[in-house]
């Protein structure tokens, strides 16, 4: 029989997660500098940035496409249940874009912003009042492409005490913070999904359903994937249904006005 705490308990495993996750290396990336290495062959684009490769249709009315980048946090805690948990927001309906939907708390890199960490928990700190000095980031994740073609990399904390975060959000950008089980992102329940097409790469849109004591919450899109992804990394196994998140790269050119569909 364990004879500790379970308080001890909880922070020896999350210890045990923090050394795990500070091995994990993304897959290797070929985007080395700003400006991409890009062929141009039969009125194709061929990009070499971030995730494998992808083919696209040069667009009539298209310009040279730089990325912007941004960061978002998942940060990681222990329930009271013992259940591995990670803060969501609900986004407010007064935005502009993705207004109502569940999203992790990040935003846009600033040119201040040292690195990746110091967006995610920046924009953390803004969006949900979370103190940077309580999360440890423990590693980085490969890029995402988001609808509106922001390079998006997740960042994965961990915050070892709960209770020390009282959230307050900023109510012109979150309506609600939550907290979703990570494991919840690898079983068949409560989810669906979608095939969908862009840049002639099918893929599957997933969607997970999750309802807690005061609310119902859909998650889906970008957000799903990136905690597909994640979990698979903390929980070192693949999940419940088929995965098929796309493996389509940043477009070098693009029509104005592009969006995943």
């Amino acid at each position: 029989m364990d004879s500790r705490s379970p308080a001890h308990r909880s922070s020896q495993r999350l210890l045990e997660l923090a050394h795990q996750l500070r091995l994990y290396r993304p897959p290797a990336s070929s985007d080395k500098t700003e400006e991409q290495r890009i062929e141009e062959v039969s009125g194709k684009i061929v990009s070499q940035v971030g995730i494998p490769e992808s083919q696209s249709p040069i667009a009539s009315d298209t310009e040279r496409f730089r990325p912007k980048r941004a960061a978002v946090l998942i940060c990681l805690s222990e329930g009271d249940g013992g259940e591995l948990g990670v803060i969501l927001t609900k986004r407010s309906s007064r935005l502009s874009t993705h207004s109502g939907e569940v999203s992790l708390p990040g935003g846009k890199c600033e040119a201040s912003d040292k690195d990746d960490a110091e967006t995610a928990t920046r924009e953390a700190r803004e969006e949900i009042g979370l103190d940077p000095s309580l999360v440890n980031v423990v590693t980085v994740m490969e890029p995402f492409l988001s609808k509106y073609l922001l390079r998006v990399v997740p960042v994965i904390g961990i915050l070892s005490n709960r209770k020390a975060f009282n959230p307050s959000p900023n109510p012109s950008e979150v309506e609600t913070v939550f907290d979703a089980p990570l494991e919840m992102f690898l079983k068949d329940e409560n989810h669906r999904s979608e095939e969908r097409e862009w840049m002639g790469v099918k893929y599957l849109m997933h969607f997970f359903c999750y309802e807690t004591k005061d609310d119902k919450y859909l998650i889906w899109g970008l957000t799903a994937w990136i905690l597909i992804k994640a979990a698979m990394i903390v929980f070192k196994r693949p999940p419940d249904f088929p995965e098929r998140i796309p493996k389509f790269q940043h477009p070098s050119v693009v029509a104005k006005d592009t969006t995943m569909p």
